[in-house]
């Protein structure tokens, strides 16, 4: 049987189904920047989410409204708005990056790893240098 004209990875599961994951995995991406996922999921994923930042570029109300009906958590479509999109203003494809990672434990799944090609913010980055001077200031405690 030929996959000709197979528009969409079915992911061995109903059409609503895989809307809803594909989706969730979306809303997840856009607030954690990096996301861990099967391959085939990685893959499907990255078509919608860069989809959704092509669509996000447009800043209208309709865009807005476009992408809100996959995002639904509002802070993270704000975030997106806000935070995201700018990043890409001057970049028209590519918004992704699909890398693998290795292979589930359980059931030898190839793991692949989805992150967007944004800087990482502010915040974090000062969350990573408040651990490290923690575990610096634990160490000179204990010498």
């Amino acid at each position: 049987m030929a996959h000709h004209q197979d528009k969409v990875k079915k992911l061995n599961r109903p059409k609503a189904h895989r809307e809803a994951m594909v989706a969730n995995l979306a809303t997840s991406l856009f607030e954690h920047r990096t996301l861990r996922t099967t391959e085939a999921r990685a893959k499907e994923l990255r078509r919608v989410a860069d989809r959704l930042i092509s669509t996000a570029k447009k800043d209208t109300l309709a865009a807005r409204r476009q992408v809100a009906k996959t995002i639904r958590k509002k802070e993270v479509l704000k975030k997106l708005f806000t935070n995201i999109v700018p990043q890409f203003k001057d970049r028209d494809s590519g918004f992704t990056r699909v890398m693998k990672v290795g292979f589930r434990r359980g059931d030898a799944t190839a793991i692949s790893m989805v992150e967007l090609l944004t800087k990482p913010e502010i915040g974090e980055a000062d969350k990573k240098k408040a651990k490290k001077t923690k575990k610096e200031a634990e160490a000179t405690k204990e010498a």
